[in-house]
């Protein structure tokens, strides 16, 4: 097994197992009191926890690389959101860096998938680098 894999295996796991268990805590109110800090009403946290659980998911299995690309996106959108979300309600700087690290992991797993996990355009399109060349 090469570097790659491992990486890709450390940080996938990493971001799944830890997704799974913040659904756990937001779908069971464990997280309401912090998230209500934040401004986010019972009805978006149960949102966000089905959304967490469900990109767990995604991440964790073996093959659908549209769906884990879907689910990479929407967890960069919600870890950027929660850095907005931190700063917005006044934690400070400090509030930021879990979402960071969990950002850095989420690109990290993207990045480092095997070829068989990734979307290769559409025969028919021009990949995004000679559309730019053009």
């Amino acid at each position: 097994m090469d570097n790659r894999k491992i990486g890709y295996i450390l940080t996938t796991g990493l971001v799944a197992l830890a997704m799974g268990g913040s659904a756990l805590g937001y779908l069971t109110g464990g997280m309401d009191e912090a998230l209500a800090h934040l401004g986010y009403p019972k009805h978006f946290v149960v949102l966000l926890g089905t959304w967490k659980g469900l990109a767990a998911l995604a991440l964790a299995a073996p093959a659908f690389p549209r769906l884990k690309e879907w689910a990479y996106a929407g967890l960069a959108f919600t870890f950027s959101g929660a850095i907005v979300a931190h700063l917005s309600a006044g934690d400070g700087i400090g509030s930021t860096i879990p979402p960071l690290v969990f950002l850095g992991l989420t690109a990290a797993s993207w990045a480092l998938r095997p070829a068989h996990l990734t979307l290769a355009p559409a025969a028919s399109e021009p990949s995004p680098m000679a559309r730019a060349r053009a």
